[in-house]
């Protein structure tokens, strides 16, 4: 059975009972529809399109990226939708999710093969942006319900990390949901809920760029 984790909650990914050759990190969210009567009777949401995206950062051990990619971002240490996969092979990208909310899957993936992933890669953040948060007036205070989850190569969920809508997120587009790091030749996952006012992964790179 998965652990529903809170934040700051961190847990052992076990490989003595869980496949780690392959994890998925799944990542899910349900928009809130609109209040009132019009809303009420059509199930209309706040807004047609409400485009979350889900960004990987591969970090060494000092919490870096080591290496941006070209000028577009691609190529390096950053998987997102238009940089699906990490140069290593080892973290991918399902492809991007416009809507949310359509179904009892997850709305985006990224795959990551934990056993084969170099070694100078200490850590992945996983986070999730609101595109053009900012601009259409969007943030995760209208979201009624998100979160991440670690699933094995075997399809067995190992945690979740559910996210309801708080006004605390109200006017926050940008979430890091949560890490997996090593830790004593194992992996450790960690949820972490920090939200950012800003609708683009670009923001917090810059606090993450090797120097």
């Amino acid at each position: 059975m998965a652990i529903n984790l809170t934040k700051g909650q961190t847990i052992d990914l076990r490989k003595d009972t869980n496949d780690l050759e392959q994890i998925t990190i799944g990542l899910g969210w349900k928009v809130r529809e609109k209040k009132g009567l019009l809303g009420g009777q059509f199930g209309e949401k706040d807004d047609a399109e409400f485009d979350l995206d889900a960004i990987a950062f591969l970090l060494d051990e000092n919490g870096k990226v080591r290496n941006v990619g070209n000028d577009k971002l691609i190529g390096g240490d950053i998987v997102f939708f238009n940089s699906m996969k990490h140069p290593s092979g080892c973290v991918t990208h399902s492809g991007d999710e416009r809507k949310g909310g359509t179904g009892a899957n997850d709305d985006e993936q990224i795959v990551v093969r934990l056993n084969a992933l170099p070694a100078n890669y200490h850590s992945i953040l996983f986070i999730v942006c609101i595109y053009k948060g900012i601009e259409q007036k969007q943030h995760f205070g209208q979201v009624e319900s998100a979160y991440i989850r670690a699933v094995d190569g075997k399809g067995k969920e190992m945690a979740r990390y559910p996210l309801s809508s708080e006004s605390v997120y109200d006017g926050q587009c940008t979430m890091v949901f949560g890490e997996v790091y090593r830790r004593d030749g194992g992996w450790k996952f960690r949820a972490l809920g920090e939200a950012h006012p800003y609708d683009s992964f670009v923001h917090l790179l810059r606090t993450h760029i090797q120097q």
